[in-house]
């Protein structure tokens, strides 16, 4: 296994508010490489922004679910709706370059990485679209996936599952972490791992997260971190965008 300190950022949905400060706050921690785990596109006013600073970090993107609705709206494969995802999106593709589409088009739905022994996917080990935010959506996933790391998003809620093979059977626990914390990954148990939500968490908690993972300490860690909402939100009703993207960034819902 490659030793290293892996960044991890997931649903960052275009708020470069918040991943700037988060990006500010990892600068002193120290990383070798940055993987953004789906949902860069979606609901925030800054698309264009947030593309280019995950290019210029050569992040390795993953397709999450908004960025493949981006997609099927450029390709008229989705049918147009009133709702605040379907206008977020069809505001954001006016303001992306051909050069921006093309990039988001080479993102995979998921990566394994036999370097570090790990998976990452948007929604599960095993789902783009679906949701490991629970211990039974968990013991569904471990079922299917036979790996020992997966690292996710979706939920924009940092969180770990673990299973572990005991002789009364399978183990899973759930550990969220609405303030952050570190999780040492235990040798024989198998993990999936969610950093939670740059620019859009949904935990009650208003504070962008993001995640670090150690390989040689097995170490995964979530950090809050607090960055301008009113400026964000400013930026967002500037934008035109639905008023309720603008006001759920303070509450973290």
């Amino acid at each position: 296994m490659r030793d290293v300190r892996l960044l991890l950022l997931s649903d960052i949905h275009a708020n470069n508010t918040a991943l700037a400060a988060v990006l500010l706050d990892a600068a002193s921690r120290r990383y070798d490489q940055v993987f953004h785990l789906g949902d860069a596109l979606g609901y925030g006013p800054n698309p264009r922004e947030v593309l280019d600073v995950l290019r210029d970090l050569d992040a390795v993107c993953v397709m999450g679910n908004h960025d493949q609705m981006l997609l099927e709206y450029v390709d008229g494969k989705r049918a147009t709706r009133d709702s605040v995802v379907s206008l977020a999106l069809r505001w954001q593709i006016e303001r992306l370059s051909e050069r921006d589409i093309a990039w988001v088009r080479t993102w995979r739905d998921g990566i394994d990485d036999p370097d570090v022994g790990a998976r990452y996917r948007h929604g599960t080990p095993v789902s783009l679209d679906d949701y490991t935010d629970s211990v039974a959506a968990a013991r569904e996933a471990f079922g299917q996936w036979q790996g020992r790391l997966g690292f996710v998003g979706h939920t924009h809620v940092p969180a770990v599952y673990a299973t572990l093979n005991a002789p009364t059977g399978e183990w899973i626990k759930g550990q969220l972490f609405h303030d952050g914390g570190s999780y040492m990954v235990p040798p024989t148990t198998r993990v999936i791992l969610n950093p939670g939500s740059v620019g859009q968490p949904r935990d009650g908690n208003p504070r962008a997260s993001y995640g670090i993972y150690d390989t040689v300490r097995s170490q995964f860690e979530v950090i809050r971190v607090a960055y301008d909402v009113p400026r964000a939100q400013e930026a967002s009703l500037e934008a035109g965008l639905p008023q309720v993207l603008a006001a759920r960034l303070a509450v973290g819902k």
